[in-house]
């Protein structure tokens, strides 16, 4: 039962994700916002590195970048079939999954959408495009979720940024980041149920 809803929960994340990026893709022009509501706009970016929109040494720092991401995927899945097969908490087995499935989301960017979208000025990103903008593992994460849930100056009072504008949440992000976000989220206050102290586990089996 923990294979069959880990699977269900990786491909429904997948789905959910993948989806929203390529309509994103094919139907915004790059920076173009939607306000849904005051404090969540649907705005289209594409993040070249790392999260936050970090840099990594150009060409080589995103090859490193998404070799290592494919390396961590591979860690990730053995994380997650170790635990089925242990009959791991059901709490871990959901996060893990959350978490293999956000790093495949990106990882399917970083690795393919730079053969398969171009990116015209002017206009939206054509799918299986003639003349891709990359190449193979050299693909931009495409982000879109924005919260920006109070934006304004802040109190002179403040030190070193005071009297500055501010803007919280400024992150822009994807429904992998979100997935991934959760699951942290999850072992975090889930911590006890995830991973039991090894007296525990020997006095249920007692």
């Amino acid at each position: 039962m923990k294979l069959k809803k880990s699977l269900i929960i990786i491909i429904t994340v997948l789905l959910i994700d993948q989806i929203s990026k390529i309509y994103i893709k094919t139907n915004f022009l790059y920076g173009e916002e939607v306000v849904v509501f005051d404090w969540f706009r649907i705005h289209f970016i594409e993040n070249n590195g790392m999260a936050w929109g970090a840099e990594l040494g150009g060409k080589t720092g995103k090859l490193f970048l998404t070799v290592f991401r494919l390396f961590a995927i591979v860690g990730i899945g053995y994380w997650l079939h170790s635990s089925i097969k242990k009959s791991a908490p059901g709490v871990l087995v959901i996060a893990i999954s959350l978490i293999f499935a956000g790093a495949m989301g990106n990882i399917i960017d970083s690795v393919f959408y730079g053969v398969i979208f171009d990116t015209p000025n002017n206009g939206v990103a054509t799918l299986f495009a003639d003349e891709p903008y990359g190449k193979l593992l050299f693909g931009k994460v495409v982000d879109m979720l924005y919260f920006p849930i109070w934006s304004g100056d802040l109190p002179s009072w403040i030190p070193i940024w005071g009297g500055r504008p501010f803007t919280f949440f400024n992150a822009i992000f994807n429904v992998a980041d979100a997935a991934i976000s959760i699951a942290v989220g999850i072992l975090i206050v889930f911590n006890k149920k995830a991973f039991p102290k090894e007296e525990e586990s020997m006095e249920i089996t007692d």
